[in-house]
């Protein structure tokens, strides 16, 4: 409904008053975080002259003690007030440029008196106590998301609140001034989403909680399930409502929740980048963010050369097609199976009674202790005691064996000769060392041999040192000769996939398993299966710190990694967000649809919601994109028009290149800050890249590269995930560059970039999904016309 002359002048009012308030706070916040912090800089300075030092005797040592726990504790009380004053500063600064975005009239009950609730990215009160802005993630606040005029309802701690709402009215604020002002109904109004969504991405993920719609507000505050599933269309705002829903979440569990308990896995460090300043918007810390690939990295990068995602994918979009293209897929579509996790459960539980392999524990070229010696004294323990606590005890059995040798081997004759060899430096850190080690005992440094034997023993233990790591850590089970077994031994195989038929082309998927283990490198696909037999046979380390995990584009996880990671954050809830249609790597395949995530925790802990509207593109560009997939009539269009998608066949690549340099010229000069061209392959890319360059500034994305940068940006498609660009120019979306059923999704994934405008070029015949799609007015006039 339109407001009056009246209202508006009210609220402008109210606006300006708040703004005024807003100031006074910045300015005494100011003021005082100088004085806290020059205090903090005094106290540190004068610390030790507040404290009077003395262990003379026991009185003096405690009078000592409490004096610096004194000192200590005003000290850390200083820092958190000032803390606590920073964090303010940093909310009332955001606050006074747009102090709040809603209001909502309510009364509780049947006769309560109304209370006018106006929501904002913080709270501000008067000295009373009284609410002057809330918190948008209050509990009140959710009727702004989910309710609308009329009787309706929220939930609290203490139970739900019913009542009436009487006015629900929105506002745009730009530096103290309302720059719209409209009175909505059920959900979100429209104008205010074609603002916000008719932006530049140059915003990017910038706080839009102002145009939270009611089925991401269901996201957001979901807090009951142990694992919440989020299948979104392309630009339904899914990971923005996860990044608010961490949000929530360390706001209404402050006292237990803090945000280094948080963890994000993403798609790429390009995309941590580009979430970076989400959380920090909202007045939150950031939590700890990786990629699946950099834990892999961290746990097995040291044993092998490590295949990542995006090398896999490289290779096989590069390959012919023939028979060892079809046999990695196989292999990559197997090993990536709940059949093949089930085979490692089952080898685990044979390996108690039969078939562990050990390394032998050498030094200088001797065994000290032998495989066959390891293999004994392992079967020799109780047979009903797990494999990982066997293993915890031939850790103490293989330490006690290290000390006996190193008593035997003090008279070994390169000891001598290594005391022998000792320069002056070298031998007085060692005679310093063991005289600290031997105070307060009998034995002293009284004769020659006796200083002689105790550089002996320091001297061994020293060169045994690493040989103690190595079996703290583990390395005496030859995990890499377990997991080869299975791809040498197919009767064993076979009886371990319990009946199943293994592949057809299992010859091949051995030979090129071994291949590359011979090679030291090991392939993407077995990454997660070799650290999992390592971890349930040395014993699973698991991380109970981490309350909460978010995996972001969770369609290119394979359910073997999805299980894995249950089995690694034994305490944490779980947040996944994907969409199937966005399912570009080849393990993602293997997922096939939402009942492999639901099975992770079971259906009882798991809660699916379905995001089916688009906002990130226009009406034009999501009607064209969604033509190009099964099932994508269900996807729902926000009704922000624009250009209709634009295809472009060309002739040659000489053609290709001069346009797409004239088409990257005329979008900079419309205002687009954020260009993609997108290729399909990381090579491609580079030549590309390389070709653009000589002719205007663009910049290459790779798989390393950790800064979103305004500009034109030119990437592969994988890349190019999760990602939102103004405008996206598809380099070459031509049969002979997309041909195959299985580059389908990738192709969508890349037109779905654009949230303004889509230009297709095409060197020669455009591919079959382009040419499937419903929009066939959109081909341009084409050099070939």
């Amino acid at each position: 409904m339109e407001n009056n002359d009246g209202e508006w002048k009210a609220e402008q009012e109210r606006v300006t008053g708040i703004t005024k308030l807003l100031t006074s706070h910045i300015r005494g916040l100011s003021e005082e975080l100088g004085l806290h912090r020059m205090d903090v800089v005094d106290m540190r300075k004068d610390f030790w002259e507040e404290v009077t030092v003395n262990f003379s005797s026991p009185d003096d040592l405690g009078e000592t003690s409490t004096s610096l726990r004194q000192q200590s504790q005003i000290l850390n009380e200083r820092e958190r007030h000032h803390l606590q004053s920073s964090k303010a500063l940093k909310k009332y600064k955001k606050l006074v440029v747009s102090p709040y975005f809603g209001r909502i009239d309510f009364s509780e009950g049947s006769d309560g008196e109304q209370e006018q609730i106006y929501l904002g990215i913080g709270s501000l009160m008067k000295d009373n106590g009284t609410f002057l802005i809330y918190d948008w993630r209050a509990p009140i606040s959710s009727l702004y998301y989910d309710g609308a005029p009329g009787p309706t309802a929220y939930d609290t701690p203490s139970g739900p609140v019913s009542g009436t709402m009487n006015l629900k009215r929105q506002f745009v604020i730009d530096d103290g001034k309302i720059e719209v002002m409209f009175d909505t109904g059920v959900t979100i109004g429209d104008e205010l989403l074609q603002q916000v969504l008719s932006h530049s991405a140059d915003d990017r993920m910038k706080s839009i909680v102002a145009t939270i719609q009611k089925e991401q507000n269901a996201i957001i505050r979901n807090d009951k399930s142990r694992m919440l599933v989020v299948q979104g269309a392309a630009g339904s705002g899914k990971t923005s409502a996860a990044l608010q829903r961490v949000a929530y979440l360390l706001y209404k569990y402050r006292e237990v929740l803090q945000a280094d308990q948080m963890l994000l896995f993403s798609p790429n460090p390009l995309f941590n980048s580009y979430v970076s300043t989400v959380l920090p918007e909202l007045g939150e810390e950031n939590m700890q963010q990786t990629t699946f690939q950099m834990y892999l990295e961290v746990r097995l990068g040291q044993e092998f050369q490590l295949e990542d995602v995006f090398n896999q994918t490289e290779s096989l979009l590069n390959a012919p097609d023939g028979p060892e293209a079809a046999i990695r897929r196989k292999g990559i579509a197997y090993k990536s199976s709940v059949a093949f996790l089930d085979v490692i459960r089952r080898y685990v539980n044979l390996l108690e009674h039969e078939g562990m392999l050990f390394k032998p524990l050498m030094f200088l070229g001797r065994a000290i202790v032998g495989k066959e010696e390891m293999e004994r004294k392992f079967y020799s323990y109780d047979p009903t005691i797990k494999l990982a606590n066997r293993i915890e005890l031939m850790t103490g059995w293989l330490l006690k064996k290290i000390a006996d040798f190193s008593v035997e081997e003090r008279n070994s004759e390169w000891v001598e000769n290594q005391i022998e060899l000792l320069d002056s430096s070298e031998y007085q850190r060692a005679y310093n060392l063991m005289r600290r080690k031997q105070r307060g005992k009998e034995e002293g440094f009284d004769d020659y041999e006796t200083e002689k034997d105790l550089l002996a023993r320091h001297l061994v233990s020293q060169r045994l040192k690493p040989l103690r790591v190595w079996i703290k850590r583990g390395r005496f089970v030859d995990v890499k000769g377990l997991y080869s077994t299975l791809f040498t031994d197919r009767e064993l195989m076979e009886t371990l996939n319990a009946g199943n038929s293994l592949p057809a082309v299992w010859d091949g998927i051995c030979s090129q398993t071994l291949d590359a283990i011979a090679e030291g490198e090991l392939c993407y696909e077995d990454a997660t299966p070799f650290l999992y037999l390592k971890e349930l046979s040395q014993g699973f380390r698991t991380n109970t710190l981490i309350r909460h995990v978010i995996v972001d584009e969770v369609q290119d996880y394979s359910p073997f990694q999805l299980e894995f990671m249950r089995r690694l954050f034994p305490r944490a809830k779980m947040t996944v967000l994907g969409d199937l249609n966005q399912a570009i790597y080849a393990q993602g395949e293997v997922l096939g649809d939402l009942a492999s995530l639901v099975s992770v925790y079971g259906e009882e802990n798991t809660e699916v919601i379905s995001l089916t509207r688009s906002y990130r593109s226009t009406y034009e560009i999501v009607e064209f994109t969604r033509s190009m997939i099964p099932g994508g009539e269900k996807i729902v269009p926000f009704n922000r028009r624009g250009e209709e998608p634009l295809l472009s066949v060309v002739d040659s690549k000489s053609e290709l290149l001069a346009s797409v340099e004239k088409d990257i010229q005329e979008l900079h000069s419309q205002g687009y800050h954020y260009v993609a061209v997108i290729c399909k392959t990381a090579q491609e890319s580079a030549e590309v890249h390389e070709e653009l360059l000589s002719r205007i500034p663009v910049r290459l994305v790779t798989k390393e590269t950790p800064n979103f940068q305004k500009g034109t940006l030119v990437l592969p498609a994988y890349l190019a995930k999760g990602v939102e660009f103004d405008a996206v120019i598809i380099y070459d979306g031509s049969a002979e560059r997309y041909n195959r059923e299985s580059e389908r999704k990738l192709f969508y994934t890349a037109c779905t970039r654009a949230m303004h405008l889509l230009h297709i070029y095409c060197l020669g015949e455009p591919n079959r999904f382009l040419t499937s799609a419903s929009k066939q007015s959109m081909i341009a006039e084409s050099a070939q016309s």
